[in-house]
């Protein structure tokens, strides 16, 4: 990077973290540390946004879309639903409650058992999600710019820990105004000069797209191991909202800090319908991405770090082997892609489709010499890491995109970064506080203690993660890992809330038995997915997670209740 990129990173990163101090310095209560109460409905809307947009979606998404085309769009079409009815059932009970966090509630319904553990499977969740949070972008700057992993673990954490602690759930709302106008104003950017870097128009890069198959945004065909279609993202994927959004602290948090009951309601109806354009901008983009590299020679692998180390040992005359017949593929389908475009425009139907075909054959053979060469680079180091997808976009923006403009785009990755993890911190923080020190533990302390004690809580959670982020690995993909943590838990978490919420006639004893079997149930459908079982086979998309354990929970209560009947605790 250009001494004006590093300049345009660290003033953007260091003013957003002095503000958000600035603005929330003095003495405060346990309330206002924890709900601040002062947030108006598009500050909400926002800081939501912001919590879920992670770093992890501005590295990752491009990728996704480079590889699969537009069809991840389809996880979040169920997103406004799932704000409608959070707006309508929980909000207005958290609110009449006048609760800390979401899991207070739960005490009132059913008993104090019951909250610990719903309290307990949220902070592992979460727990473990803050470290991959932070270790998301880490991971991905370390290798591009050459920095040391665990430093910038812990660059990335400290800056977080610092406003966070000293501001809590105020610091946090304030300083995801600036990171959503750093965000989205990077990547309108770097849409912008995507477009104008294409070697063909506009009008030229959308029927590229199109005939390889990477405008996809809907797929109307059922399938239980389909990740993304149009069913998983109208079922499956609006439980995972439901809990996210309705029962998962990080997110509660948010709209708990609303100066009216009407506030929080228009800030999540807010999130639910720009989420979705914000989306399809940076899926968008890696689409743009992808075509440009029809056009110019993309890198064999995405991660230059582990291909120049490769380049230095005994592999480099097989990898120049496969470099060279890499770029004849590529030099055949560029020229393919060139009487594509002809034949489009003429309207030639007949050689349109003979010519699709031609390409989608040749692509098929640059996978299959970049697998080759994955499979090189785990020949010379066996613990190489080969999954690039999540180097796709900001390869292409260290080789493609002026100075200052790389700069800010870095930016918006460790902004992203640090808003998530704020959230996440600050949940983990408030619910430590609340669910289990001030109600188990230390229960007659001063205000002032528990806001000590909630800032300590906060700055734990906050070097776990950065412990925890320092000794992680990639998943399929990063923007996977995190939902896939989600869908382990989410579920059983969000059948305790409809429980409670609509099954009046279930009790905290059923309740609490019915929990725990619908996580061991989830747990046994995940690890044993796609192998089986008892001689049982089944091999489902791990969105469906969200709803086996949400329904589990209800179908189990109901029937634990039968047998507990009046001997349950709950008075």
């Amino acid at each position: 990077m250009s001494t004006l990129d590093w300049l345009v990173l660290f003033l953007t990163l260091v003013s957003i973290v002095i503000y958000g101090i600035y603005k929330t310095r003095g003495k405060k209560s346990l309330e206002t540390y924890l709900k601040g109460n002062t947030a108006n409905w598009w500050t909400i809307g926002l800081s939501i946004m912001a919590t879920q947009a992670s770093a992890i979606t501005f590295l990752s998404t491009p990728g996704q879309a480079y590889e699969d085309g537009m069809r991840f769009i389809q996880f979040y079409f169920g997103l406004p639903l799932a704000m409608i009815i959070i707006s309508i059932a929980f909000v207005p009970i958290y609110y009449k409650l006048k609760v800390y966090t979401a899991y207070e509630y739960l005490e009132n319904r059913f008993d104090l058992k019951t909250r610990t553990l719903t309290a307990l499977l949220f902070i592992v969740q979460r727990g473990l999600a803050a470290g991959i949070t932070i270790y998301a972008p880490a991971i991905i700057l370390s290798t591009l710019l050459g920095w040391n992993l665990t430093w910038t673990n812990i660059f990335i954490g400290v800056l977080v820990i610092l406003y966070t602690v000293s501001g809590g759930t105020e610091a946090v709302s304030i300083t995801q105004k600036q990171q959503m106008a750093v965000m989205m104003g990077g990547m309108v950017l770097a849409g912008i000069m995507v477009i104008q870097l294409l070697p063909i128009s506009m009008p030229e890069a959308l029927r590229v797209a199109g005939k390889m198959d990477k405008l996809n945004v809907v797929n109307f065909d059922f399938n239980w191991e389909d990740r993304y279609s149009i069913w998983s993202g109208m079922t499956a994927a609006v439980f995972l909202f439901l809990s996210y959004f309705g029962t998962d602290q990080s997110q509660v948090q948010r709209y708990l800090s609303g100066q009216t009951l009407t506030q929080s309601r228009m800030g999540l109806l807010m999130n639910g319908f720009l989420k979705i354009p914000m989306q399809f901008l940076i899926l968008f983009i890696g689409v743009l991405v992808f075509v440009f590299y029809q056009f110019i020679t993309p890198p064999i692998h995405f991660n230059q770090v582990q291909t120049e180390l490769l380049r230095k040992s005994s592999h480099a005359p097989e990898l120049v082997r496969l470099e060279g017949a890499f770029q004849a593929n590529f030099d055949s389908s560029k020229v393919v892609y060139s009487q594509l475009l002809t034949a489009i425009e003429q309207e030639e139907e007949a050689t349109v489709a003979g010519l699709t075909g031609t390409l989608k054959s040749l692509k098929e053979g640059q996978q299959e010499i970049r697998t080759e060469v994955k499979s090189l680079l785990l020949t010379h180091d066996p613990e190489a890491e080969t999954r690039d997808t999540d180097y796709v976009f900001m390869r292409f923006v260290m080789d493609y995109l002026p100075p200052g403009v790389v700069g800010l785009l870095f930016a918006v990755i460790f902004t992203a970064a640090m808003s998530s993890s704020s959230s996440e911190l600050n949940a983990l923080g408030s619910t430590t506080t609340v669910d289990l020190y001030k109600r188990s533990i230390r229960k007659e302390e001063s205000d002032s203690h528990y806001v000590r004690s909630s800032k300590l809580f906060t700055a734990f959670w906050g070097f776990g993660a950065i412990l925890f982020a320092t000794y992680a690995s990639l998943f399929e993909n990063l923007i996977q890992a995190v939902n896939l943590l989600g869908s382990l838990f989410y579920g059983t978490i969000l059948g305790i809330f409809i429980v409670g919420f609509f099954v009046k006639w279930i009790k905290g004893k059923a309740v609490f038995s019915a929990a725990i079997g619908s996580q061991v149930l989830i747990l046994v459908v995940h690890f044993f997915n796609g192998k089986g079982l008892m001689g049982l086979e089944w091999n489902i998309g791990f969105l469906w997670y969200n709803a086996i354990g949400c329904l589990a929970v209800v179908l189990f209560g109901l029937i634990l209740q039968l047998f507990v009947g009046s001997s349950d605790s709950k008075k």
